[in-house]
């Protein structure tokens, strides 16, 4: 199951892009966690990463 979780230790800057509708859902998220905004989306996409259909380990 997804859970997130507060802490990460070290960032480096990239910028994307994300369709609207996408960004609204994942404020609405990280305001209901009472997280950042940065955070969800790191979680998010470490756990689509993890769960991955055909995923090699690296």
């Amino acid at each position: 199951m997804f859970k997130l979780k507060k802490e990460y230790a070290e960032y480096e800057n990239k910028s994307v892009r994300l369709p609207k509708d996408l960004i609204i859902e994942l404020q609405q998220l990280a305001k209901e966690n009472e997280m950042s905004f940065n955070k969800v989306v790191i979680q998010c996409i470490e756990y689509a990463l993890a769960h991955a259909e055909g995923k090699t380990d690296l």
